[in-house]
């Protein structure tokens, strides 16, 4: 990979970046087709990257079948598909950057620990919502690290500022805005077991890719703060966002391979409009064409055309 990432004066780039843990389903075709048809819509570049950190959570064969998957449906990428687990330099670097700024500060906080912690306070925690951390291993500010280093058994989480409100402009939803501290409280950017966390992984990888668009998932909604105040500590440019509405199953959560969510057909054209079709219409695409001549190109050339998110 080139030690110079693309400028932003290079145009449009996007990227679809999804975790090897299994075969696309319906909701991940969803953010495929939107991130690739609003790249297409802008006359952009389209990545594939594969964020495969969490090798425990990994499926041997998994990043085949989705490459296999994707260019069955006709969204092909534009550049070499990259892999998280080649940039772990990168990520050690960034943290480093961190720890020179003195914003780290090691935790050997357990789940449970924080859940005790947060019900001796009164303070409960939503329905598949994050637990906020209470600052518990905070050290006071002079006592922040700056050394390189990272002891295997414990957590580095990033010390919040008192005053550290987020606002940006999602391209669908509107305005947005959070309170991390009083939200998220102080996050970890290395697990325990040496594993960097998908928030340090993908502002990282995005800036040293060049992206400038961000197309996916609304349940990635509320990672956006934390990941613009890691580029801003870290000097990067912040993408523009658009998060896409949730396919959810017949209870109302959102469709996932952790909910045995069926993965998409791709066996044979037929099959392939068949999901495309259902992944537009959730997008709220109008107009497409419907015959059973119509061949995927087309369809996507015609779904490209109405593209308005």
């Amino acid at each position: 990979m080139s030690k110079n990432p693309p400028s932003p004066a290079d145009g449009y780039r996007g990227r679809f970046a999804p975790s090897p843990t299994g075969p696309l389903h319906a909701g991940s075709l969803v953010a495929a087709l939107g991130s690739w048809l609003d790249a297409r819509k802008n006359g952009g570049k389209w990545l594939l990257r594969m964020e495969d950190l969490d090798t425990p959570r990994c499926v041997p064969g998994a990043v085949q079948v989705i490459q296999s998957q994707l260019l069955a449906c006709g969204l092909f990428w534009d550049e070499e598909p990259s892999h998280q687990s080649s940039r772990q330099e990168g990520y050690h670097n960034a943290l480093v950057e961190l720890a020179k700024q003195k914003l780290l500060y090691p935790c050997t906080c357990s789940r449970q620990m924080i859940a005790n912690t947060l019900a001796f306070l009164h303070i409960q925690t939503p329905r598949n919502q994050e637990m906020v951390y209470p600052g518990t291993c905070r050290p006071r500010a002079a006592d922040m690290h700056d050394c390189h280093q990272w002891d295997a058994k414990v957590a580095w989480r990033i010390a919040l500022p008192k005053d550290c409100h987020i606002s940006f402009e999602d391209g669908i939803l509107g305005p947005q805005e959070q309170d991390l501290l009083r939200e998220v409280g102080d996050f970890v950017l290395r697990r325990s077991d040496g594993v960097f966390t998908y928030q340090l992984a993908v502002v990282v990888d995005d800036a040293l890719q060049g992206i400038t668009h961000i197309v996916r998932g609304a349940d990635l909604l509320s990672n956006t703060a934390r990941q613009i105040f890691l580029q801003r500590q870290l000097g990067y440019i912040t993408p523009h966002y658009k998060h896409l509405p949730l396919v959810l199953d017949e209870h109302g959560e959102k469709l996932s391979k952790q909910t045995l969510a069926t993965q998409i057909q791709t066996h044979n054209p037929e099959d392939v409009l068949m999901e495309l079709r259902k992944a537009g219409q959730h997008l709220g695409l109008q107009g497409l064409p419907d015959g059973d001549t119509t061949t995927i190109a087309e369809w996507l050339l015609a779904a490209t055309q109405a593209w308005h998110l």
